[in-house]
């Protein structure tokens, strides 16, 4: 039985291109690691393909799956996604499997007892480190950390959509918001995973792609993660306590 290799984190933080950088730079790591694909009702993005990122399907299709025990389906940022339970099991079979989950999710699948039956090594990926969210919440004057998040996360989807539409209309502002919005709560869920991994360098920054190596936090975030898939402890992995971001 694989593992089923778990990587979470607020919408723009990061999760695409790390993984895609690992795939690039540790072949001998992530040759054998698998994608689990899930459903999807939102529309693809530019370069995405139906059945490689996601299973793009009408919502109503995916409405159709609820109640049936091979299958989770959830509300995510807007967008109505499902897990067919019996597809992944059948991929951990055969090796590791690679997740890139919304925590939202990832609570659900604990929550029905999914993760006692899987051998998991969970990852998440965050905008801000632990001291830094440590000094947000002690500096004068009082700064109010969901705005700050929100506010955060709205600048990197703002640049990372104009990037591929380059003119943004209504629906894109008002998806920037809904999924800005989320971040924080998001963020909340990171002391149920193993690891948590501070990046600074979103899916807006150059730091991914502007050189043929990464740089910055980008080369930081891909080397730890491939140590993480390795069974060593990078050096800027953390754990989190259940407080850290309050109620």
């Amino acid at each position: 039985m694989g593992r089923l290799i778990v990587l979470s984190g607020p919408s723009c933080v990061g999760k695409g291109p790390l993984m895609e950088a690992v795939r690039r730079f540790y072949p001998e790591i992530a040759g054998a690691i698998r994608n689990l694909v899930i459903y999807n009702s939102r529309g693809p993005r530019p370069g995405e393909r139906d059945g490689v990122e996601y299973h793009f399907r009408l919502r109503e299709e995916i409405e159709e799956f609820r109640g049936r025990d091979d299958f989770l389906v959830m509300e995510i940022r807007g967008d109505l996604q499902a897990i067919d339970l019996s597809a992944m099991e059948h991929c951990l079979a055969r090796g590791d499997l690679f997740f890139e989950a919304n925590p939202i999710m990832i609570d659900a699948m604990i929550t029905h007892g999914i993760y006692d039956k899987t051998n998991t090594l969970s990852v998440f990926l965050s905008p801000l480190s632990r001291e830094e969210i440590e000094f947000l919440k002690a500096v004068k004057p009082k700064v109010a950390l969901g705005e700050f998040i929100t506010d955060l996360m709205r600048r990197k989807l703002l640049r990372r959509t104009q990037r591929q539409k380059t003119i943004l209309s209504l629906p894109d502002l008002q998806n920037i918001e809904v999924r800005a919005a989320s971040a924080l709560m998001e963020m909340r869920f990171a002391p149920l995973y193993d690891h948590v991994l501070p990046n600074h360098d979103g899916e807006d920054c150059d730091n991914w792609y502007a050189s043929y190596h990464p740089i910055g936090d980008a080369r930081k975030t891909m080397v730890a993660f491939a140590q993480l898939l390795q069974g060593q402890m990078p050096r800027i992995a953390e754990t989190w306590p259940d407080n850290l971001l309050g109620s």
